[in-house]
């Protein structure tokens, strides 16, 4: 038998000390979604489990992407449709600057191209509203681990996609000829801003805002603000 030297001690005691600190670190999860009464049940629910912090709520897009800046939530759970700033560009954004965050989708919406657009802007969760009791703890527990997590229905709905061979390229929420910016605007006109509040919430000139204007109509043919307002509606870009 090789004798254990105190090296070997030293070096056993520091993967021990280190392990338990990995395991006991607090889990820090940033709420996003517009309705308070959700906000509050979704923290309710997870501050129910040992080593698990709310770090952070979100009522908006845009509020997300700055709380996840400052806190650096491991894992986001978050509503897809959120006004002044879609949830699957609030996404893109969060995961641009932290691509280690997980994002765990929790949503109404259980269409299949819905979940092809969310998938492809980096979210690794997915759970309906409809199950959230049952599924986000779930849900969260997994992507504290880096694993992904599907509910059975929406699954389901990726495997089909699978083996049909999609693509997953855009095709419902985010079209091809229609940029991240652009969309943030057609949002944002949807939700009844001007086009002088719309340059102050994006940080543009009002002459900026009329020429992304301009060329969406053109873009998408359309040639009036209650088409944009259908458009928007229909992507789920903004609620109804």
């Amino acid at each position: 038998m090789v004798p254990i030297g105190a090296n070997t001690y030293e070096v056993v005691a520091t993967f021990h000390a280190f392990a338990m600190t990995e395991s006991s670190r607090p889990l820090r999860i940033l709420i996003v979604d517009n309705h308070p009464v959700m906000r509050r049940g979704i923290r309710m629910l997870l501050e129910t489990r040992p080593h698990w912090t709310v770090c952070g709520e979100a009522a908006n897009g845009r509020d997300a992407v700055e709380h996840a800046r400052r806190a650096k939530p491991d894992v986001v759970v978050m509503d897809l449709t959120l006004p002044e700033l879609n949830g699957l560009d609030a996404m893109r954004q969060i995961l641009k600057d932290a691509p280690a965050t997980e994002v765990v989708v929790l949503t109404i919406h259980d269409s299949e191209d819905v979940v092809q657009q969310t998938l492809q802007a980096g979210a690794r969760g997915y759970v309906l509203k409809s199950d959230a009791g049952r599924s986000l703890v779930e849900a969260v527990e997994s992507l504290g681990r880096h694993t992904p997590f599907f509910t059975p229905t929406v699954a389901e709905l990726v495997l089909e996609a699978y083996i049909r061979g999609d693509t997953g390229e855009p095709h419902g929420l985010e079209p091809p000829t229609v940029t991240s910016r652009e969309r943030e605007i057609i949002q944002l006109i949807a939700e009844g801003r001007t086009s002088k509040a719309v340059a102050a919430d994006l940080g543009i000139s009002v002459k900026t805002v009329e020429a992304h204007r301009t060329n969406i109509m053109r873009k998408l043919r359309m040639h009036s603000v209650t088409q944009l307002v259908r458009y928007a509606i229909r992507h789920h870009l903004t609620e109804v």
